[in-house]
């Protein structure tokens, strides 16, 4: 292989490099995003792009949030199930200890 055909696969290796980096960091930057501007983005996203990024590691870094094991949930508003009524759970806190189960159950 000559010099200049190095060359130019190299120039073309950092090309696609850089390319790589920049779509990193579009995805990046849009898993920290709120749920709807995210969800546009990969809505718009082509299956084999799936494969060309860490997603799983870059959505656990992205997400993890700051509330540490042990600190004291925020308080926020649900709707019970029974009649859709609102109710502060940092009303329940004071009565008897809450738990919250995030799953689906479908």
């Amino acid at each position: 292989m000559s010099d200049r055909t190095k060359r130019r696969l190299g120039g073309a290796a950092a090309i696609l490099f850089a390319l790589w980096v920049g779509f990193v960091g579009y995805i990046y930057r849009a898993m920290r995003q709120p749920p709807e501007v995210f969800g546009h983005v990969m809505a718009r996203m082509p299956m084999p792009a799936y494969f060309l990024f860490p997603f799983e590691t870059m959505w656990t870094h992205a997400r993890r949030g700051t509330i540490q094991a042990g600190d004291i949930a925020p308080s926020l508003t649900v709707k019970k199930l029974e009649d859709k009524s609102p109710i502060e759970l940092g009303s329940l806190w004071a009565e008897r200890p809450v738990v919250l189960v995030f799953g689906s159950y479908t």
